[in-house]
């Protein structure tokens, strides 16, 4: 597969652009800022050349062409370089756009570098969407090998997954100064693979796994902060009933939680298989919600008498409820949690995904085909609910 044209929009204004790795912001950036001046931090020398003498960033953007932007790759590698790029701005560079990427936003957050005094614009790259590869999209092979370039462009998917999971997620695990025991981490990710797409108990998990709660919650916020998963909080605005405690967890692409999870005789096919098109649902309902202008999040909904709807998009845009089924058949009862929600929030916008092709309305909530809907899915563009 060649290179695919990315619904990802350009802007002028100096910014950090962080994602995972293999999501594809490399690519991206090569092609939407050909004149731009790329350093790249995953070059040994140019790191050390530039870690060891930070100042000497300033001589290497006096080179850059006028006018054309400058591209400082995996940024969290030498953070120290931001108070030299802050410099530039406030002096020669001013005028001149900065775009900073990083696969991990860990270490600039929580060691107390020099964030350029909110300068920039925080944006977040994701894996393909459906619609950028169109006619390219297949939505077994997304369940199976996921969404990441990185993943579709290789001749082996399946085992380019298996050292992303390994090789790429205990290398950069290792650089955080909180992980510094990798057995227990790599007990942690199979552990917590279980969960995906289910509510998370962190007692249980930092059980299976033999380590403290307090150490998984702290893994939990390393694979947060590298944008390798997220946690979804039960919705709870004008709360009439009582919830859930616990958030609901998904990796964040379907092909590598589906390389990460352990298998044995007792697997249900069906059961993996939810909840790598849950995920894969998740996934791009979160691209969607960062394209979108204004504050808006993605939740759950479950009742602690069992009622439950997958996703609740809210913010400014609007509010939205989304019930997946892995099954073809959909049937009446498939929108129990749906028609729950809708009497809480009759204001809210709800619909039955499933892989049907039957579009079937159920007492006013429609049922729409989800490889339909997720192609329908556009950056900055109203949810495809009709």
């Amino acid at each position: 597969m060649g290179y695919l044209p990315r619904l990802f929009p350009k802007i002028d204004q100096s910014h950090f652009l962080f994602g995972p790795r293999g999501s594809g912001k490399s690519t991206w950036l090569k092609h939407a800022y050909p004149k731009a001046l790329y350093l790249d931090l995953l070059d040994p020398v140019l790191f050390r050349d530039l870690s060891s003498r930070p100042e000497r960033l300033g001589e290497a953007i006096a080179k850059a062409p006028p006018g054309e932007p400058v591209v400082i790759d995996e940024i969290q590698k030498a953070p120290a370089l931001l108070d030299a790029v802050h410099q530039s701005m406030e002096g020669k560079g001013r005028g001149r756009q900065f775009i900073l990427t990083g696969s991990s936003a860990r270490k600039l957050r929580r060691t107390g570098v020099n964030l350029l005094g909110g300068r920039l614009l925080w944006r977040q790259f994701h894996p393909y969407l459906a619609c950028e590869l169109g006619t390219e999209f297949n939505l077994e092979r997304a369940l199976s090998e996921g969404m990441l370039p990185l993943a579709l462009a290789s001749k082996r998917p399946t085992e380019t997954l298996r050292a992303y999971a390994t090789l790429y997620i205990q290398q950069e695990v290792k650089e955080e100064a909180s992980v510094r025991d990798l057995g227990a981490f790599a007990r942690f990710l199979e552990a917590i693979s279980l969960s995906h797409g289910g509510q998370l108990n962190l007692n249980a998990v930092a059980a299976e796994c033999s380590v403290t709660r307090r150490s998984a919650e702290g893994y939990v916020e390393v694979l947060e902060d590298m944008m390798l998963a997220f946690r979804l909080r039960v919705f709870e605005k004008r709360a009439k009933r009582l919830l859930a405690a616990h958030p609901k967890f998904y990796f964040f692409d379907p092909g590598v939680y589906q390389a990460i999870r352990p298998r044995n005789p007792l697997d249900s096919g069906r059961e993996i298989g939810g909840g790598a098109l849950e995920g894969l649902v998740g996934q791009h309902l979160k691209s969607w919600i960062s394209h979108q202008d204004g504050k808006n999040d993605l939740f759950f909904w479950r009742t602690r008498a069992g009622l439950e709807v997958d996703f609740v998009a809210f913010g400014e845009a609007g509010l939205w409820a989304f019930e997946v089924k892995s099954r073809g058949a959909v049937r009446p009862e498939d929108t129990v949690g749906l028609r729950a929600f809708r009497k809480d929030y009759p204001e809210a916008k709800v619909a039955l995904l499933s892989r049907s092709p039957s579009k079937k309305v159920f007492d006013g909530i429609p049922c729409l085909e989800l490889e339909e809907f997720m192609l329908g899915m556009l950056p900055g563009k109203p949810l495809p609910l009709v």
